[in-house]
């Protein structure tokens, strides 16, 4: 045969072969992709349910109590979101902050300094904290569990011990008459008025926060090399990512988030207990688990992070607002937890076999 005589072919329409990234994906395929997903549709469904059920729920003023106690959780939802993503965790988180505010308000009191400087210490000594933690876990290679479950009880103790030997008792001394203190005050515990609304500051922080990181892990190399640790670490570190280095930075931006919210704490309660904060990791991990973050790592969103506290927020104010027993609000922590894990997993499935 000639060529002809070949018989000659059409080529091949774009999007029906070559090159996939062609492919055109319906909006309900890209919707299923996103790890937001299921914590969007939970948000809207806990916001329509306590809207029916609590009068108060839709006042203005309430809604900002509920956005502060949503910003409470989701500053430090955010940094254990990017961590889960990457593969690892953080039960630490939680006494984090407490120690956070301890050794500004101890440093500060101690050494009569201005308290920007027990503020500047504070968040060195937090600091060493994360890359303790990162070092720790790539040196050992020991599971994040272990290693910040050790670290949980070391801060622990620490906090009590410390507070007790340096101050005689369990909580700090008062710093609210020391220089620097209105200045710290407005920084980390002021509010803003908006339409005659008081706003905490703490939510222009978490919404802050939850941009960084949404621009790290969506456009920035950074943000390739935490999907890649989370996803498969020795593929990842076979292909020059530097996974050590990736690791030890999501720790330490863990103790950034610690030391915001440390900060927070002491300038808006002055004295500090230092038995508070234990749990409260447990909250951060499930606003993140629930937002859509694996508990396998590489899958996840800091913006899902954010709303998963949302969804806390509003069923720790909601509960109240309905003049319910608190005790359901564990409950539905646990509740919540279970169903979101699921659903994530059934979404990452199907948006792994729309590809």
């Amino acid at each position: 045969m000639s060529a002809a005589d070949a018989p000659t072919r059409k080529p091949a329409p774009a999007g029906e072969a070559g090159d996939e990234r062609l492919l055109h994906r319906s909006l309900a395929r890209r919707l299923m992709g996103r790890p937001e997903l299921g914590s969007v549709v939970g948000a809207l469904a806990v916001f329509v349910f306590f809207s029916l059920v609590a009068e108060p729920f839709l006042r203005p003023a309430s809604l900002s109590t509920i956005l502060y106690a949503s910003s409470t959780i989701g500053i430090m939802a955010v940094p254990v979101a990017l961590l889960m993503i990457g593969g690892e965790f953080d039960l630490s988180a939680g006494v984090m902050v407490v120690s956070s505010a301890l050794v500004s308000s101890m440093f500060s009191y101690q050494m009569t300094a201005n308290t920007w400087v027990g503020v500047g210490v504070s968040l060195l000594v937090t600091l060493c904290f994360g890359v303790l933690n990162g070092v720790l876990l790539t040196r050992t290679r020991l599971p994040s569990f272990v290693i910040t479950l050790g670290t949980f009880f070391m801060l622990t103790g620490l906090n009590l011990g410390f507070t007790k030997l340096i101050g005689g008792t369990v909580s700090t001394k008062s710093i609210s008459d020391m220089e620097g203190f209105a200045s710290g005050r407005a920084v980390f515990a002021s509010h803003l008025t908006v339409g005659g609304v008081d706003i905490q500051i703490t939510i222009v922080w978490w919404l802050a926060l939850v941009a960084l990181a949404t621009w790290i892990l969506l456009r920035t190399r950074a943000g390739n090399w935490i999907f890649a640790v989370g996803g498969n670490a020795d593929a990842a570190r076979a292909v020059g990512v530097p996974v050590t280095r990736t690791r030890i930075g999501l720790y330490m931006g863990v103790a950034f988030c610690a030391w915001i919210s440390g900060q927070h704490l002491l300038f808006s309660y002055d004295a500090i207990q230092s038995g508070d904060g234990v749990g409260n990791e447990f909250l951060y991990i499930i606003a993140a688990a629930v937002g859509g973050c694996l508990m396998t790592g590489g899958f996840g969103s800091a913006i899902g992070a954010a709303v998963g506290a949302f969804i806390f927020g509003m069923a720790s104010k909601g509960i109240v607002y309905a003049q319910w027993n608190p005790d359901w609000y564990k409950f539905f922590l646990g509740a919540m937890l279970l169903l979101a894990t699921l659903l994530n997993a059934w979404v990452r499935k199907r948006a792994e076999a729309a590809t």
